[in-house]
């Protein structure tokens, strides 16, 4: 009989911290990624924030998109087609703009660049604010389209 995997979590962390540390984590080093995590979080208290997880949460909240583009093809044409985003995937948008965010910055340790980019998200701010608006004004601008959603199961 096959034992049942379970996921470890260690103590303190909750799930999205440790989905949030694995979609930071490069070729398996996740010592690493925790070690950043960890960091960042140190970094935000040190700058006047009593409560650095409730800021992640606070970042992350504001990040999540709530419309997208789908494209999809109805007779010969492409349409871009605005649909609600599921829960799972706007965490997994939030996640990827936050960390793209901090990685396109130069010149900084990893920990701070996220660390500026979680306070700026926090603030309605920076790089991952931006394309989540960005991804709502596509949907906006393709609003006549959202009758096109019935074809394909969109």
């Amino acid at each position: 009989m096959a034992q049942k995997h379970i996921a470890y979590i260690p103590e303190g962390s909750t799930p999205t911290q440790e989905k949030f540390i694995n979609y930071l984590m490069e070729q398996g080093k996740k010592s690493i990624a925790r070690h950043i995590f960890q960091e960042m979080l140190e970094i935000i208290e040190a700058k006047g924030n009593k409560k650095p997880l409730e800021l992640f949460e606070k970042a992350l909240a504001n990040i999540k998109p709530n419309m997208e583009v789908r494209p999809r093809r109805i007779g010969g044409a492409v349409y871009q087609i605005p649909v609600e985003v599921k829960p799972q995937r706007q965490i997994a948008l939030s996640f990827r703009w936050l960390i793209g965010g901090a990685r396109s910055g130069k010149g900084q340790k990893m920990a701070v660049k996220l660390a500026r980019e979680i306070m700026d998200a926090a603030n309605e701010t920076g790089t991952a604010i931006k394309k989540r608006d960005e991804t709502h004004r596509m949907a906006q601008a393709n609003k006549a389209f959202a009758h096109l959603a019935k074809y394909q199961g969109v």
